[in-house]
């Protein structure tokens, strides 16, 4: 009995059917079994923790976590046949609350003839919280097994009341050499794949698709799909020419809002703090070419000229909110080069965090300790019953002092002595930390005199 008989018809789809005919080649090439399945080893290889999970039919519900293209669909309903549940695949993106009750009802019927559904959420990370609310009942009573599938980080996409009944495997990217394999295979295949057309291809043209689709298999078999028809118009050889014509541009993994964003930004940020600039120009060019807002790239720039360069080339700052206003006078892509002469700069300054470290140092002390107030001496005194209260009473005018330093503390008692900034001798503030140390002696000797 279907899952779905007392159902009415909707964006559900209770039993895996074979692929038809003219269906994509990515999908027909789907493999069926997991002496089939490619790739994953660290999770399917012998004694690893998915493959124990599978071979013992643990029923846990699980979370997918990877980039597109790497077999997570398809392990998914891999496990439901191979622990003979029932399927249901079930779309983020196109499906809610009204569409899981339906689902959830339906399994709970299939339960109670002893029936066990799998049910399959792609893109699990665009569900909202009372969406993801919605399945913990069933979960937890083991009326389904979710496995839900999300390229996006699930610490910050998974309620956490979800993601504590779920166990996270992670994967991985296929390599290009296992991605050059499956084409082979698909070339030979000619049940479901392109065998039946008797094509050849040149080792180049399979290296260049699997070098192109970045790890993104589903992405690999599109691009061979069309390099093979163009091949079908000529000779029935797919050489590197093809391939090229069929790559047009690079698959990029990219999400402006997730991880891979902050992946991208921060392997910018720490090659520019390591004076890197070939390693920043690349990450800088990956983010420009995954159509990135230039002016958040703008901003972060600026960030670093101010907390990783610092007063040890204080001109940085005034460098890259020149770029800044170079992006928007000129646009993108042509202002990309100034940002790119920003990071290139930032990478060769010396580097300085004392600032930084100083500033941070200072709020911790505003917040652990007492807030006490100002000095008398340090305020000014406007008013005669102000003046009578010995507001300003004490204080030196630094101008009229000899070396223009004058001998008194500016600091609440409490934190007397203090310091919070201690320059580097990088770069100009080596000049800058000799300066605080001719302060030092001014203060002492007229401390000194005084005494």
């Amino acid at each position: 009995m279907s899952l779905f008989d007392a159902t009415p018809p909707g964006p559900l789809d209770a039993q895996r059917n074979p692929p038809r005919a003219g269906a994509p080649l990515a999908e027909r090439m789907r493999p069926h079994t997991l002496d089939e399945y490619s790739g994953q080893e660290h999770l399917l290889g012998p004694g690893k923790p998915l493959r124990v999970q599978i071979d013992r039919d643990d029923p846990s519900s699980m979370i997918f976590w990877g980039p597109p293209g790497v077999g997570k669909t398809t392990l998914a309903k891999i496990i439901a046949e191979t622990t003979h549940a029932n399927f249901v695949e079930f779309s983020a993106v196109l499906s809610g609350i009204k569409e899981i009750k339906l689902v959830m009802a339906a399994a709970e019927r299939a339960a109670e003839m002893h029936a066990r559904t799998i049910l399959f959420v792609d893109e699990i990370h665009r569900f909202n919280k009372a969406q993801q609310d919605a399945f913990l009942p069933y979960v937890e009573r083991g009326t389904i097994r979710l496995i839900g599938a999300t390229t996006e980080n699930p610490s910050f996409e998974i309620i956490s009341a979800l993601l504590s009944r779920c166990r996270v495997y992670v994967l991985k990217p296929l390599s290009e050499e296992r991605i050059v394999a499956l084409l082979r295979r698909a070339l030979q295949d000619a049940e479901r794949g392109l065998g039946a057309s008797q094509l050849t291809a040149d080792d180049e043209a399979l290296q260049l698709i699997a070098d192109y689709s970045s790890g993104d298999c589903r992405s690999a078999f599109n691009t061979l799909e069309v390099a093979a028809q163009l091949a079908l118009d000529s000779d029935k050889h797919i050489s590197k020419s093809k391939a090229a014509e069929a790559v047009q541009q690079r698959v990029l993994v990219y999400d402006k809002s997730g991880e891979e964003h902050y992946n991208l930004i921060s392997a910018l940020h720490k090659s520019v703090r390591n004076s890197d600039p070939d390693a920043a120009l690349y990450w800088l060019a990956r983010m420009f070419a995954a159509g990135e807002d230039p002016f958040y790239l703008a901003r972060r720039v600026v960030r670093m000229a101010v907390e990783d360069i610092g007063l040890a080339a204080p001109e940085a700052l005034n460098l890259c909110l020149s770029a800044r206003q170079t992006m928007e006078f000129l646009g993108s892509p042509e202002g990309d080069l100034a940002l790119a002469e920003a990071v290139v700069y930032l990478a060769l300054a010396p580097k300085s965090n004392a600032v930084y470290t100083a500033y941070g140092a200072a709020l911790q002390d505003v917040e652990q300790t007492r807030q006490e107030p100002v000095p008398l001496h340090l305020r000014n005194a406007p008013t005669r019953l102000m003046q009578e209260l010995d507001y300003g009473k004490g204080y030196r005018y630094a101008h009229d002092e000899e070396g223009r330093v004058a001998d008194m503390d500016c600091l609440p008692d409490s934190l007397r002595g203090r310091t919070y900034y201690q320059p580097t001798t990088e770069g100009r503030e080596k000049q800058l930390a000799q300066r605080m140390e001719e302060i030092r002696r001014i203060r002492a000797s007229k401390r000194k005199a005084n005494s």
